[in-house]
């Protein structure tokens, strides 16, 4: 089984925009399988630029993703049935190779299995540089680059696949567990807005059920991106 940690830098984030770079790299491989600029079918927005640095200009002269000479070996390495695909916030990057017309066959989202393991809401933020200097990983990597991000994925997957064994008792279990909590919403477990800011959502749903009940209305009137929180309040209301 292989496991491929990727990370994309893209044109922004709405729903039509597309990569404009994209690196991965091999567990225990020191180079990248790839690490490539690529001219994306629409500009690059400014608010993105601002983020990655990657401009009209540096991506120009460079082939669209489709066009390109890797295309074909790296559609084949995600949509391998022996691969696994580790990406940070894994729904828009894969997002962004399903435009692209790849479908990754397995995927562990580390973002979700950070969640997962924080039962006790001791996480802040889940966000990957966050995680990074939370536990103290020392790497040399520039921060939303698509290479740099690759690297720090790698260091944190490999700290919550050590968490994972110490409860699963083995790699291959860690790892099953870690693909089937990629695979459905994240579950919360605490209110980080509004008036019940801080608390547990299941004190929540004995004390204000009323409250978690009018959020889940208001979720539901607008869906696109609220998967996680509809999962969430349909899990405490008992109606999952």
């Amino acid at each position: 089984m292989a496991i491929i940690f990727f990370d994309t830098e893209t044109t922004g984030n709405g729903g039509e925009d597309r990569l404009c770079q994209l690196a991965a790299k091999e567990r225990g491989v020191s180079h990248a399988i790839l690490n490539a600029i690529y001219k994306p079918p629409l500009p690059i927005a400014i608010e993105a630029m601002a983020i990655h640095h990657i401009t009209e200009k540096m991506a120009a002269a460079r082939p669209l993703f489709k066009d390109s000479p890797e295309y074909g070996e790296i559609k084949s390495l995600f949509e391998h049935d022996d691969t696994i695909g580790v990406a940070h916030n894994a729904t828009f990057d894969v997002g962004m190779l399903g435009r692209e017309g790849i479908t990754p066959r397995n995927i562990i989202c580390t973002y979700k299995v950070a969640s997962a393991i924080d039962t006790e809401s001791e996480i802040p933020k889940y966000q990957l540089q966050y995680l990074r200097y939370l536990w103290g990983i020392e790497i040399e990597a520039t921060a939303h680059d698509a290479m740099g991000d690759v690297m720090v994925l790698e260091a944190v997957f490999e700290k919550l696949l050590h968490m994972m064994i110490a409860k699963y008792g083995n790699e291959e279990a860690a790892l099953a567990e870690m693909l089937a909590i990629s695979s459905r919403p994240m579950l919360f477990t605490t209110i980080r807005f509004g008036k019940h800011k801080g608390k547990r959502i299941e004190d929540i749903a004995r004390a204000d059920r009323s409250y978690l009940e009018w959020l889940l209305n208001q979720k539901k009137l607008e869906p696109a991106g609220e998967a996680d929180w509809i999962y969430t309040l349909e899990h405490y209301l008992g109606r999952a």
